[in-house]
């Protein structure tokens, strides 16, 4: 491979990880065919970007950004790696490795980075499903917000319906006696 295609491939790379707050690192060795395909059509259904990238490309790629990935440097980046995109859903990757570990468990986590904050160790993946994205967030405090004005009106219109059943009870009373 020629200086200049490694050099687009690791321009390519630090695009991605500067365009994208969510990615994953996973290896997956020994994957038949056959998974290889099951894999890839999965993160294709849930668009997903899956890509297999040598170490030294994704190391070369993270320097050039602001956050401190040296962590990965000693613990993740050997072996066989394959990063995971996602734009918008931080969880997605985390969802698709579990589905897919059901059938095989031969895709590994090796570590993820959600909003420039890194998880490393397949250990991680559990934590990684549970995380909520902003929009989740700010829907739950929305809610929340809104609970007690709902409250108010509820109790007020209720109110309204009760004390009408009070006055008309009262006035068959006096019109029975």
């Amino acid at each position: 491979m020629k200086r200049e295609d490694k050099g687009a491939i690791i321009e390519e790379l630090t695009g991605k990880f500067q365009s994208t707050p969510f990615f994953y690192i996973t290896e997956a060795n020994g994957m038949t065919v056959a998974e290889t395909n099951n894999l890839r059509r999965m993160c294709f259904e849930r668009g997903i970007e899956y890509k297999v990238v040598k170490n030294s490309f994704i190391k070369k790629a993270l320097e050039t950004l602001d956050t401190d990935y040296t962590p990965f440097n000693d613990t993740v980046l050997h072996g066989q790696s394959a990063v995971m995109f996602h734009p918008e859903n931080g969880k997605a990757p985390a969802q698709l490795i579990k589905e897919f570990r059901k059938t095989s468990d031969k895709l590994q986590l090796k570590a993820a980075s959600i909003d420039y904050s890194l998880f490393i160790g397949a250990d991680q993946l559990d934590t990684l499903i549970a995380l909520k994205s902003k929009e989740e967030l700010i829907g739950e405090i929305i809610g929340l917000l809104q609970s007690p004005a709902k409250n108010v009106i509820s109790a007020l219109q209720g109110g309204g319906n009760k004390l009408a059943g009070i006055l008309k009870t009262l006035s068959e009373r006096e019109e029975a006696a």
